[in-house]
């Protein structure tokens, strides 16, 4: 588990507390489901395919860091998080020019890609430091 700290409105922080392999794994699910209800075209099929390897790929390689035997694997498999997130929030831009009617939803989902990339770059920031 990783912990966080929430602040609103400059009030007391409250410590709240997530599962950043539940995280990485819901927004891989997401992410399928998303793309399992496109209507896939002969341009949109390479793009979907990226799309899906790389964002699953987050959660796969978060478990691996998890059970990483050292500080270098885990920041190693860490900053393969963080590529992968980025690569993801590429291809769901892409997606927004061919779905330009999903643009919503992807959004969503890319902020969702944004939000892991500054995560795992706050964790190798830490572990390095």
């Amino acid at each position: 588990m990783i912990n966080i700290n929430s602040t609103s409105n400059n009030k007391i922080s409250k410590h709240k507390s997530f599962d950043l392999e539940e995280k990485t794994a819901k927004f891989g699910e997401n992410t399928i489901i998303f793309c399992s209800r496109l209507i896939i075209t002969d341009i949109s099929k390479p793009v979907i395919n990226q799309l899906v390897r790389s964002s699953t790929s987050v959660g796969a390689n978060y478990m691996e860091a998890n059970g990483s035997d050292s500080k270098k694997d885990f920041t190693n498999k860490i900053s393969i998080c963080k590529k992968e997130s980025k690569e993801t929030c590429h291809w769901l831009r892409m997606l927004s020019v061919i779905y330009p009617n999903e643009k919503e939803r992807l959004r969503n989902l890319w902020k969702e890609s944004r939000e892991l990339t500054l995560i795992f770059a706050a964790i190798i920031k830490k572990v390095k430091k």
